[in-house]
């Protein structure tokens, strides 16, 4: 299958000063006219590197996430994808129409209203005047914006406008759908339903999608990528192994962010079966099994003890079922300074027929601030028959090495 995307030793550079950049952007203008060579590849004064080194390719079916803590370049690797900025040095290579949603409210017109912005961007994104009529009413009815369709964008709210852009972007019929932390904006329908589409178009469609929800990237994505510092930190052989490594540089980061108060992190989940085997790679498990989680944790800092809870969440991010961890006397467990290895019971999972992944909170057990949040790891599938409901708390116990 030929790549529809292909990215070659991509560098791109910033400037910290404004008044330098726009010397810079001049002094760069002037001599491209006059046929001089501009030099790209050395940092002048104030200038960083956004992007270093970017090399990966994305066929068609394939859905790549791109995860990393803010400001490592994820967003400015969809603008330069999307031809919003050009490379430093480097080659990108695109066979085929791109839809972005990259900004909530990009592309739009303020002060025209909704059916007057689906031509504008529609055109934008490449759609032909008769490609926009044939599709008009039904990005209306996907974006549910009911009689506002002709009012003003100015006056939309900013779900509103998120459900317009995404519409437009899906009927444009992209080979390419670039895809920027956008969901997080809509309400909890709304993003089930650009879940299920996502799902769908991405068996035709290369997806590059942009998330710091880990449940999200282990849903849609085939494969992932951790930036780190404008530089492919990993590019993972599968999702979970990419999940995981982003999840481990958080925990690192968070000891090295709390020097003097010392911090407390989770790892390495693992997710056992009745039978005693360990469960990988988006696991299925019938409502009336028992399971076992099995989970690495440290603590090195100043506190006197952590609590620890434990939730499961379904597609939509939604707790289903909240578990403390309780001692053998019903009070809450608490963990000093030190390594463990937590073997936790949960028993039946009694939930209905869909998708959950993880969630675990560690607090200090005397000012309650959460010291570490660990979601998106061993994510899960439950059959069996759709009528059973969730206990929505349970207490659980943790046997520790």
């Amino acid at each position: 299958m030929d790549s529809v995307i292909k990215v070659e030793g991509l560098h791109k550079k910033f400037c910290r000063s404004l008044r330098r950049s726009m010397y810079y952007g001049s002094v760069d203008m002037f001599r491209s006219m006059v046929t001089m060579p501009v030099e790209h590849t050395e940092l002048r004064k104030a200038e960083f590197w956004a992007l270093q080194d970017i090399n990966f390719e994305l066929k068609r079916g394939e859905t790549l996430g791109l995860i990393g803590q803010n400001g490592c370049g994820k967003s400015t690797l969809l603008r330069l994808l999307n031809g919003i900025f050009p490379p430093d040095k480097g080659k990108i290579t695109i066979n085929g129409r791109i839809g972005a949603l990259i900004a909530v409210g990009a592309g739009f017109h303020p002060h025209m209203t909704g059916r007057e912005n689906i031509y504008l961007n529609g055109t934008i994104l490449g759609m032909t005047k008769d490609e926009i009529k044939r599709n008009l009413d039904a990005i209306i009815d996907f974006a549910e914006i009911g009689e506002f369709i002709d009012s003003p964008v100015s006056t939309y709210s900013s779900g509103m406008t998120v459900r317009l852009g995404f519409a437009i972007a899906i009927h444009c019929e992209p080979d390419i759908l670039l895809i920027d932390e956008i969901l997080a904006v809509g309400d909890m329908n709304f993003q089930i339903k650009c879940g299920n589409r996502i799902r769908k178009i991405s068996e035709h469609t290369a997806v590059i999608f942009v998330s710091h929800s880990m449940q999200n990237v282990s849903w849609f994505c085939s494969k992932v990528i951790v930036m780190k510092d404008g530089k492919i930190f990993k590019d993972a052989s599968s999702t979970i192994d990419g999940i995981n490594t982003y999840l481990s540089m958080n925990i690192r980061e968070l000891e090295i962010s709390t020097t003097g108060s010392g911090g407390a992190g989770l790892n390495n989940l693992r997710l056992f079966g009745e039978n005693g085997i360990i469960l990988q790679d988006n696991p299925t498990i019938n409502q009336n099994e028992i399971i076992n989680i099995e989970v690495d944790m440290f603590i090195d800092g100043n506190f006197n003890a952590v609590s620890i809870s434990l939730a499961i969440l379904d597609e939509t991010g939604t707790g289903i079922i909240f578990l403390p961890l309780k001692d053998k006397f019903g009070l809450d467990a608490l963990f000093p300074n030190g390594k463990y290895i937590l073997h936790i019971n949960i028993g039946k999972i009694e939930l209905n027929i869909g998708k959950y992944n993880f969630l675990f909170v560690v607090k200090d057990s005397i000012s309650k601030y959460v010291l570490n949040r660990t979601q998106g790891i061993s994510p899960f599938n439950v059959y069996g028959s759709a009528d059973t409901y969730a206990k929505i708390v349970r207490n659980v116990t943790a046997e520790i090495i």
